[in-house]
């Protein structure tokens, strides 16, 4: 049975794919935190997987250089002080569309530390699930003013399908884009959903390139917006 380490295993993309790993008793996974870091570590693993760089774009902005150890650095000592077989980066789409961000570039500067013809870096572009807690879609729900232009196209797609497909697909090697096949433009989603929603700022297209036929269609975010709070909700039903 292959042993794999997910690190940053309570975050929000993290815990999502150790569930998908686990689901199929398959694999032997180790949950790495914060807490049992240093004893993961002395372990050999078959692929370790990198799912614990933030996702705080703002934040990322206003704390550059804290970004860049838990972004740079922390990918590095993973890459140079663990052993394992098979490496892959859980990053964003970010890492090519936003690099006139500082977390754009310090996201591609993680990857560039990546042998691509060993590993695979994973980039996922803009995801929902019920437990989503920031981010657009959560602006656009609450009527908050959304920082991006209103004509921004986003690949949104359920997060648990990207971790499944990551759980699927750790043969892989190189880059990744993974999310929805298609995009919608945020002023179109709120426009539909009814909701009255105020737009600021720059373009910010977050699309994925060279999606794969099995992808996602991003209008499933409607439906799950239209039931986002019903109990039970599934987003492998939209």
């Amino acid at each position: 049975m292959q042993r794999i380490a997910v690190v940053g295993a309570r975050g929000y993309v993290g815990s999502a794919l150790a569930r998908a790993l686990m689901s199929g008793g398959q694999y032997s996974v180790t949950e790495v935190t914060r807490e049992n870091y240093m004893l993961a570590q002395k372990e050999s693993y078959d692929v370790l997987i990198n799912c614990a760089m933030p996702s705080a774009r703002f934040w990322a902005k206003s704390n550059p250089e804290k970004d860049f150890i838990e972004t740079v650095e922390k990918t590095a000592q993973l890459l140079y002080a663990w052993n394992f077989k098979k490496f892959v980066q859980v990053s964003s789409v970010s890492a090519r569309c936003q690099l006139d961000t500082v977390y754009g570039r310090h996201k591609a500067a993680a990857e560039k530390l990546v042998d691509q013809e060993k590993h695979l870096i994973v980039r996922l572009g803009p995801m929902y699930s019920p437990e989503l807690t920031k981010g657009v879609l959560v602006d656009i729900r609450e009527g908050k003013k959304v920082f991006v232009d209103g004509k921004s196209r986003y690949s949104f797609a359920p997060l648990s399908f990207n971790a499944e497909w990551i759980a699927s697909h750790l043969e892989r090697r190189g880059v990744v884009e993974v999310g929805a096949r298609n995009a919608l433009a945020l002023e179109e989603l709120a426009s539909t959903l009814g909701v009255p929603a105020a737009f600021e700022g720059a373009l910010d297209h977050q699309e994925i390139e060279n999606p794969e036929p099995d992808f996602p269609d991003a209008l499933d975010v409607i439906v799950f917006m239209d039931k986002w709070g019903e109990e039970p909700y599934n987003t492998q039903n939209t």
